[in-house]
């Protein structure tokens, strides 16, 4: 009995410490499950908040506008219908956050492209979330298109732009992911500029915001040509729409 007993409360701790794990199966999710989207009582205790409540889209809009156009609740998910393209289909978060971690669950359709950005400026001064946001890249790594240019010829993607990575930025190291279809965990934390990228609970991404270092890599790359790239120290989050049928659910966050 005492055996017993032990083992119950050593599964018990380990419950309640892990914060980004799914309540259910995806099996169970797909049919709408009530009980995803729910803070444990302990979550509650430790500061965390949901950013999606299962049944509405309450706390998000579209990027520059009011409303929300090209995203639904389906099953207790949030679904992009791919109608977004390089502008006009991510959504962001009402509020602003500084220091954090987020957590959420997302999955892509086959040959799909997303995106979890950060610090999001939301300005008419900008006509994109990624003019100012890092990116955590979301893909179909194995079943992505390579990429052609004008002349037709294939221009293979570059390490920092497949899943896990701060887009264009830092590739991900040392990654499990599951294939497009199936559910991964995303983890993001932010702490007075010091950034991890976590999948699937393996920290795959670790970098320093506005260091010397960090300015090098901007001017060294795409985002030379974006002067608000990645300097702002609270901001948005926004979910990208980049063509492609992407879900998220269990979105959830704790301010540090």
């Amino acid at each position: 009995m005492k055996k017993i007993l032990y083992r119950l409360l050593i599964v018990f701790m380990i419950i309640s410490l892990v914060s980004c794990k799914s309540k259910t199966s995806p099996e169970q999710a797909e049919g709408g499950d009530m009980t995803m989207n729910i803070l444990t009582p302990e979550e509650e205790e430790q500061g965390w908040k949901l950013l999606f409540d299962g049944e509405t889209l309450n706390g998000w809009h579209s990027f520059l506008e009011d409303t929300i156009t090209g995203w639904v609740v389906e099953d207790g998910t949030m679904k992009a219908l791919g109608m977004g393209g390089d502008i006009g289909g991510d959504i962001v978060s009402d509020d602003q956050f500084e220091n954090f971690e987020l957590c959420l669950e997302w999955k892509i359709a086959p040959e799909g492209n997303s995106g979890i950005l950060y610090l999001v400026v939301e300005d008419t001064a900008y006509n994109a979330v990624y003019e100012t946001g890092p990116e955590y890249q979301l893909l179909d790594d194995e079943g992505f298109p390579v990429p052609v240019n004008e002349e037709g010829e294939p221009e293979p993607l570059n390490d920092d732009q497949f899943t896990g990575s701060n887009y264009g930025m830092h590739p991900a190291q040392n990654k499990v992911l599951n294939p497009a279809g199936e559910w991964n965990t995303a983890r993001i934390i932010i702490n007075n500029g010091h950034v991890e990228h976590w999948l699937n609970g393996d920290k795959v991404v670790e970098y320093e915001l506005w260091t010397d270092e960090w300015k090098e890599l901007v001017q060294a790359g795409k985002w030379a040509d974006y002067p608000g790239y990645g300097s702002a120290k609270k901001g948005h989050l926004a979910l990208q729409d980049h063509g492609s049928f992407v879900w998220f659910r269990n979105v959830k966050i704790k301010e540090l």
